[in-house]
């Protein structure tokens, strides 16, 4: 039973329990993936059956990393995917604290949108606190969840991801020097000029109706389509959430209505 209901490994050399970084990265990469792009369809077309579907997935995959993270799926594929790498041995303390936040959150969700089928802000809220959490820990191997762990217990964390943890005598890292500094300064003027010469040379301004038709470029309309007003008019009108969160103008562009 103790290898089933366990959290973390032993290795020797490690004072405490460890988990391997490099599958905890993998495997909030194969659900960030999804995860944005529910987000972005409930967002855009106002579909929340994959926001759903996903809000399950992902609270069975974190309840299971509590009782024993090589039991979770993302875990078990994350594993697979960097099975060559050289592990990389984390703390497994504030990794449950973490994932403990990630299934408050997963909870949160079951009960607003799951099961009440609440759409509002609050969703958008608790979804990009999930989303900017599993970013910052596949992009950038930062555990925001575990910078959390020091102010709810008294024994800091240990074997932090990049030994930020502990401070060393002598730091030796990226940085940023004046060249880098400047080649930021040009970028982000490239990117200004870029966004101007956009604006001035772009059609598509002022909405779907500045567009090409598919007639236009030589194409026949999609079959289906709606044809006459009434359809048309129960098509465009702007659901509840839209509405509540200011959107209603974007989503009328969106979807191709005026």
């Amino acid at each position: 039973m103790d290898r089933i209901v366990q959290f973390g490994d032993t290795v020797e050399g490690y004072p405490i329990r460890v988990v391997n970084e490099r599958t905890v990265r993998a495997a909030a990469g194969l659900l960030f993936f999804p995860a944005v792009v529910s987000f972005m369809n409930a967002l855009l077309t106002a579909n929340y059956q994959p926001t759903r579907l996903f809000v399950i997935v992902f609270l069975i995959d974190m309840a299971l990393r509590m009782v024993n993270p090589r039991y979770a799926p993302s875990m078990i594929v994350g594993g697979w995917i960097v099975r060559k790498q050289t592990p990389e041995w984390v703390g497994a303390p504030q990794k449950r604290f973490a994932w403990g936040l990630g299934l408050l959150l997963g909870g949160a969700m079951l009960y607003l949108m799951v099961f009440n089928r609440y759409m509002g802000p609050l969703n958008m809220l608790v979804c990009a606190s999930c989303l900017t959490l599993m970013f910052f820990e596949t992009a950038f191997g930062i555990c925001l969840g575990c910078k959390l762990y020091n102010l709810f217990n008294k024994e800091q964390a240990q074997l932090c991801p990049g030994g930020v943890c502990e401070v060393p005598a002598q730091r030796v890292g990226w940085g940023l020097k004046l060249p880098q500094i400047a080649m930021l300064v040009l970028f982000l003027g490239a990117i200004t000029l870029a966004k101007g010469w956009v604006d001035t040379t772009g059609a598509v301004s002022g909405g779907f109706d500045e567009m090409a038709t598919l007639e236009d470029m030589g194409l026949k309309p999609v079959a289906g389509a709606p044809a006459d007003a009434k359809a048309e008019a129960e098509r465009c009108q702007v659901p509840a959430f839209a509405k509540a969160i200011g959107h209603e103008a974007q989503w009328k562009l969106h979807n191709g209505c005026t």
